[in-house]
Order: C-alpha cells, then sequence, then structure tokens
C-alpha cells in the first residue's frame, strides 16, 4: 500500500472513532493497513497527529506536555498572531521529539493564522490554549473541519457563544473535551471521590455547597504603546473591541510563562468566577447532579476597579439557588475549594495548594490545607456498593480525550457540560453586574422578564471576527 493510501485510511480511522464505530472499523480496517506486529501500537498509522492553536503559558507548562507524553501523538503543526510565540513554540516542541531520537522527530509547521491550520488534513485534533475570547469560534471551527478539539475553559465569553459552540459539535460528531482536569483521577483523585460519595447519600440529603475562589487586583498600566512588530494585535483582538494597544492589556514580550494581562479585563474574560470558577462550580455541578441544567435562581455583588485599567471582579458574593432547594453559595472569603453540606454532614475538597502552573490561586499566605476532610473522617472512608451511583472514570484530562478520539466513547467533559458549567459562571457573573435577583430558566437558556440581563447574554462581534461569522454552522 502506498503512502498516500495509508493516509487516507489512518484519516478515516480517525473519522471513524468521532461517530462511535471505531471499534467495528478498527478490527477490520487495520491488518489492511499494516500488521501491529510490523509496527507496533505506535505504528504512524495509528498516531493522532495534532495542531496546537495559541502557544503561552497554558499551552508550554500543561496542555502541550500532558498530549505529547502519549508515543502514539504526534504535533505537527502550531499557530499563534505573535511571530515570537510562534516561532518559540515550534523549537520547543521539535525540541521535545529531538530529545526522544531521531526517529521521533518532527518538522512543526507554523500559522499565522489558525484557520490555514485547520485545512491541513494530516492534522486530526486540535488543542485550544488561547485567551477566553478566542476560545469559542477556534472549538467551532475545528469541529465544522471535523477535528477533535480540546478547549481551555472556559467555554466561551458569553452564554449565547457557548452554545453555538456546543450544537457544533453536537452536529458534527468530533470528540470535544474540556480542560476542567478537576474531573479527572490524576493528578487529584479527591474530587472524583468527594462527588461519589455525594451522589450516594454519605453526606444525607444535600443542601448547600459553597465554595471559595479569590477574586483579581486592580492594577495595569493603561497607556497606549507602540504595537510590537510580532504581534497581530488586530486578530488578537478578535470580536473584541479596538482598543489601544498596551502591554497589560495583552502578554508579556520577554516571559511566556507570567501571568497575561488579558486575565483580568473584561473584554476579554469575566475575571476568576470564570477563570477557576469553571472548575469549582463544575465539581458543585457533578457532586449536586445538574450537569446538563443549571441555576434557578441567582443574586450577587462584588466590588470592581475604578481606576486603572484591570476592570474584572475584586471581592464578591454569589448565591444561586438550584432544583431541590440546594443553595450554592460562592465567595472569596470561602476557602478555596468545594464544600458540600448535607443533613447528616459535609465533605470539603480542594487541590491544597496545588495549581496547574506557578501563577494559579493558593491558600491563603501560600499556607498549605487539607484538600479532603469531612464532618466524620468515617465518611471518607466508605466503600462505593455495587449497585451505587458510579461516576466517569478519567485517567487524566487529556489522556481521556485522546482514549475517545480512538475508541469512540463520550469524553467525562463533553461540550454540553461544559458549556452548563461555563453558563453558571457567567450567570453568577451578571448577578454580580446588576446587584439584584436573576429568575434563570435553563431549558430555554434565558432570564426570565428580565431584558436587561438577557442583553448580557451576547455580545457584539467585530466583523469578521466571532461566532456570528463562522462559516459551515
Amino acid at each position: 500500500m502506498d503512502r498516500e493510501n495509508k493516509h487516507l485510511d489512518r484519516r478515516k480511522f480517525i473519522k471513524q472513532a468521532a461517530t462511535g464505530s471505531a471499534a467495528l472499523f478498527a478490527a477490520a480496517a487495520f491488518p489492511s493497513i499494516v500488521p501491529s506486529s510490523v509496527f507496533g501500537k505506535n505504528a504512524p498509522s495509528n498516531r493522532i497527529h495534532i495542531g496546537q492553536i495559541g502557544f503561552g503559558r497554558i499551552a508550554m507548562t500543561h496542555d502541550l506536555p500532558e498530549v505529547m507524553k502519549h508515543d502514539y501523538v504526534r504535533v505537527i503543526g502550531v499557530a499563534d498572531v505573535d511571530s515570537k510565540r510562534l516561532a518559540h513554540g515550534k523549537a520547543w516542541i521539535e525540541k521535545f521529539y529531538a530529545d526522544k531520537g531521531a526517529k521521533s522527530s518532527v518538522d512543526v509547521k507554523t500559522y499565522s493564522d489558525y484557520k490555514d491550520l485547520l485545512t491541513n488534513t494530516d492534522i486530526d485534533a486540535i488543542v485550544i490554549s488561547t485567551p477566553d475570547h478566542w476560545h469559542a469560534q477556534p472549538a467551532m471551527e475545528a469541529a465544522i473541519a471535523g477535528k477533535h478539539v480540546y478547549l481551555q475553559k472556559p467555554t466561551a465569553l458569553t452564554i449565547k457563544e457557548g452554545r453555538m459552540m456546543a450544537d457544533a459539535v453536537k452536529k458534527t460528531g468530533i470528540k470535544f473535551q474540556l480542560g476542567s482536569q478537576q474531573r479527572s483521577v490524576s493528578p487529584w483523585p479527591q474530587f472524583h471521590r468527594t462527588c461519589e460519595l455525594v451522589r450516594n447519600g454519605r453526606i444525607g440529603t444535600l443542601k448547600r455547597v459553597i465554595i471559595g475562589l479569590p477574586g483579581d487586583p486592580a492594577g495595569g498600566n493603561p497607556a497606549e504603546m507602540p504595537i510590537p512588530d510580532n504581534l497581530n494585535y488586530d486578530m488578537w483582538l478578535g470580536s473584541t473591541p479596538l482598543v489601544p494597544y498596551t502591554l497589560d492589556r495583552v502578554h508579556s514580550q520577554t516571559d511566556i510563562g507570567s501571568r497575561p494581562g488579558w486575565l483580568r479585563c473584561e473584554q476579554f474574560g469575566a475575571g476568576m468566577i470564570t477563570g477557576w470558577g469553571s472548575h469549582h462550580i463544575d465539581i458543585a455541578h457533578w457532586g449536586m447532579g445538574t450537569e446538563l441544567s443549571g441555576p434557578l435562581e441567582a443574586e450577587g455583588r462584588a466590588t470592581f476597579p475604578s481606576n486603572g485599567l484591570w476592570n474584572v471582579h475584586g471581592d464578591f458574593e454569589v448565591e444561586m439557588l438550584y432544583p431541590d432547594n440546594v443553595v450554592m453559595q460562592i465567595s472569596g472569603a470561602n476557602p478555596n475549594g468545594v464544600r458540600f453540606e448535607g443533613t447528616e454532614g459535609w465533605i470539603f475538597v480542594s487541590r491544597g495548594n496545588v495549581g496547574v502552573t506557578a501563577s494559579d490561586p493558593t491558600a491563603a499566605g501560600g499556607k498549605e490545607h487539607e484538600s479532603f476532610k469531612a464532618s466524620d473522617p468515617k465518611i471518607l472512608q466508605s466503600e462505593i456498593g455495587p449497585n451505587e451511583i458510579k461516576l466517569y472514570k478519567s485517567p487524566e484530562q487529556h489522556t481521556n480525550w485522546l482514549e475517545c478520539i480512538k475508541d469512540g466513547n463520550q469524553t467525562i467533559s463533553h461540550a454540553e457540560i461544559a458549556h452548563r458549567s461555563g453558563s453558571a459562571c457567567l450567570i453568577a457573573h451578571t448577578a454580580m453586574k446588576l446587584r439584584r435577583k436573576l429568575y434563570w430558566n435553563a431549558k430555554k437558556e434565558k432570564y426570565k422578564k428580565d431584558k436587561e440581563a438577557n442583553n448580557l447574554l451576547a455580545r457584539d462581534q467585530r466583523f469578521p471576527y466571532g461566532t456570528e461569522y463562522v462559516k459551515g454552522r
């Protein structure tokens, strides 16, 4: 069989996996490609070829290392609007493979526009590690192009964007995974264990969920600066309004590993309520069994900076009512983590003092606190019986995604689950902004009789960027 036909068969296998028929297809197709006894399980025909969109802090320290540790994966393309980061990404990926030996070397293609990367028929799957305002659109376009998607959280800048993205994934059938890695047993098995205990009534009837996550500080230099020659600033702004360039609005030009300024600008995201709220609210939903719905009511308040460049929320408090009269209370005054309270006890779960990157929030003062505790230690030792609820068990978030691409199974954080946790974060943010009670219809994904709140379900998008202008949706 010639090289071109081998490539076509490999692509066919990957696409079959997306529709759930991989198990049947693999048995018939693989012997016709090449016997496994010749090349082994990591033969070129079995590999998943990946394109990376965005090479920054999260890509370099988290997403790429977790993907590239698998021998059946090859990252063969990278896209970024900053040519310095693009060149660094190419060199970084190629060095990783070169260090493994000559047989593993890769010539990584670079793209200043990710849309060109999506046209590469050699690429099966995409990892998106971009700023929040550049999540939903490339995820939609990748799905439409038939590429599987791993997307950093949150899913979208707005609830409408998130719905459009989730619908595109459902329509195309690709395998989608959100980077809500607290769901996987590595590196934090305590979250899965907690949710299983709660779902099986070990603390009685669930009454309250208390979430702690911090706000962000004010600051940032708003003074206009010359746009670096290596940055396509118009594309970086994407669907959001044109505003003057300043370093603290974008990212460092010298340190890829530092926390970027855009995280603290509402133009590009909602702040920590989506940044870490996407993790903790997702776990709350898992323990509550509300992964595919949402709150009924929300009320909140927050402080917002009155000067400086950074304008996302600081100190805040939000309370949301869920079905069965379960109350979720979120505030930076609470310990960073999730506490489930029931009629017969409570369980608290967190990462302790461990984050994904060095700039993630940790325990107050840097002092480590217990990551898994309960009102009675016996609760934590309780065994889950054979006839009780057993939650999806994923080894690691990226690994689960790759395995699902191969076997056709559903991922642990599929697009609908991802959209609903992201929506709850944005509902909480809207409650902060409006400072009054909101009534949410989860089925219609609208606020009840509240025009002002419903106007915040979407934002105007600057042509030609944004989900409204995605072709083929």
